[in-house]
């Protein structure tokens, strides 16, 4: 169904029941759908996608809708859609818009009642402020917060854990970065059941990347280079975008370890992997690993490198 003819047949004389039994039950259904997308396409390519969907539920919400129960239900399903938007904007580069969405899908989920994923939107901010540069710390303990309230999905505290542990690590804390992964790690292992489907798709590979970025980050190669390796080498290179955005760390840690031939062959292959995807995060992460290769050009992998074309900026303006 069009998201025309989807928002059509909800708005009739009797919306509330459709919204519940059809409605809510078909948007998150397609939810689920296009956020496979994410798997394979950059946020530039998805973000309207997404974005289109909220604006479904939202306009369902404003509608009316006469029973708190499908209310609640439409306001988890338009804050998922939100924060999937903002996450899609916050990919191509888009900020302003990215914000936005997660303060939508925050504002919807607590509404809900929705805890864990009120603690997602959180969580995803914290990503976007690291990324500008931004203090993100407070922003973390309180996605920490809603991860440790009664009822929370064990797969979503594990999300949330893992996405924290990203924080602390930027902020030099290896203490609490160690403490975030093995909650996230014990978190996995009391997942039982269908996990909420924005946090199914963390599992043991995802946390030993995310434990291996960590570790990058904190300059322990010796421990970051090993869990990367093995866990980039069952990470499928149909996940273009974030396994070229993942071996970046894995370059670094290199670069660390003095292992100069094996850091610059990682950031070539990941340029291949990559490709065209809409995404500029792996490619600006990239250009700052091979600006530390820089000063070994006497090195003919390393010219090799700086000089192909494909650290030029990817142009997603919107």
């Amino acid at each position: 169904m069009a998201i025309g003819g989807l928002l059509a047949s909800a708005l009739g004389s009797d919306a509330g029941a459709r919204s519940s039994g059809d409605v809510a039950e078909e948007l998150r259904r397609r939810l689920i759908r296009l956020r496979k997308l994410d798997e394979h396409l950059g946020g530039a390519d998805t973000y309207d996608l997404y974005a289109a969907e909220a604006r479904v539920s939202e306009h369902l919400l404003r509608s009316g809708v006469s029973r708190e129960s499908v209310r609640r239900e439409l306001l988890a399903i338009h804050a998922e859609q939100s924060q999937q938007a903002g996450w899609a904007a916050f990919d191509a580069g888009w900020h302003n818009l990215a914000e936005e969405h997660y303060r939508e899908g925050h504002g919807a989920a607590v509404e809900a009642g929705d805890t864990g994923l009120a603690g997602n939107a959180l969580a995803f901010h914290a990503y976007q402020l690291i990324a500008l540069g931004q203090p993100a710390r407070e922003v973390s303990e309180k996605s920490i917060h809603a991860a440790l309230q009664n009822g929370v999905d064990p797969g979503v505290r594990a999300l949330l854990h893992s996405r924290a542990a990203w924080t602390f690590a930027l902020d030099g804390d290896a203490d609490a970065t160690a403490r975030n992964l093995g909650l996230a790690e014990e978190a996995l292992t009391e997942r039982a059941g269908e996990t909420p489907d924005y946090a199914a798709w963390i599992d043991d590979t995802e946390l030993a990347i995310m434990t291996g970025r960590c570790w990058s980050e904190l300059r322990r190669p010796l421990r970051a280079v090993p869990v990367l390796e093995s866990a980039l080498a069952r990470y499928s290179d149909l996940h273009a975008r974030d396994k070229a955005l993942y071996s970046s760390w894995l370059a670094e840690s290199y670069i660390d370890a003095g292992e100069i031939e094996q850091a610059a062959d990682v950031v070539r292959s990941s340029f291949e992997i990559m490709g065209n995807v809409a995404s500029v995060r792996p490619r600006q992460r990239l250009a700052v690993v091979a600006s530390r290769l820089s000063e070994y050009r006497e090195l003919t992998v390393v010219r090799d490198v700086l000089s192909s074309n494909a650290l030029n900026p990817l142009d997603v303006r919107r």
